[in-house]
């Protein structure tokens, strides 16, 4: 038996998809980084010496327009990040209880940082860090942060349109925003 979203989303496709002019996204650059800056979870993308990809569910925490993960040096994750500090990120923005989420993704350059390095220290000290570090991260010998910088384009699904056109059209969904400065 069908469900009623597929009777709709069929309905949409078959009716529509001729007559249909695709509208492209058309997301505002604070929209976007309001969204990444509510949520917590993303994957992590990185990338062996030896081109062997690895993808990682990670907790993170933005400041100052950088994302920050916790980890160890010996994960894998950090591994690939001293050897190639290109990554992708791909973070998950829900906008329904049901059904997949819209997405923010992006390429960024990684690095390595010890807790005590003077830009963890400071934002450790203003409290900035704690949802991360709040488990007792910083006291592993191991531990390390990394800081996570997004190239100025940041590409998009499902986001700067509405669900109505998103159900109708998910083939046109995707979208892309420039960061200022």
């Amino acid at each position: 038996m069908d469900h009623p979203q597929d009777l709709l989303f069929n309905e949409t496709m078959t009716s529509n998809a001729a007559t249909m002019t695709p509208r492209r996204p058309n997301p505002r650059p604070e929209q976007i980084t309001k969204a990444i800056a509510r949520r917590s979870f993303c994957t992590l993308a990185t990338v062996s010496a030896k081109s062997r990809p690895h993808v990682a569910g990670v907790l993170y925490v933005v400041e100052e327009n950088v994302l920050y993960v916790s980890t160890l040096r010996t994960s894998r994750k950090a591994r690939n990040i001293s050897e190639n500090p290109r990554v992708f990120v791909c973070i998950p923005v829900r906008r329904l209880p049901v059904g997949p989420p819209a997405t923010v993704q992006f390429s960024a350059t990684a690095e390595l940082l010890a807790p005590e390095s003077p830009d963890i220290a400071r934002l450790v000290g203003m409290g900035r860090l704690k949802t991360i570090t709040g488990h007792g991260e910083l006291d592993l010998p191991d531990g390390c942060l990394l800081r996570i910088t997004p190239e100025p384009t940041l590409h998009t699904y499902g986001l700067g349109l509405s669900l109505r056109q998103l159900m109708r059209d998910p083939l046109n969904s995707g979208g892309s925003v420039k960061l200022p400065g």
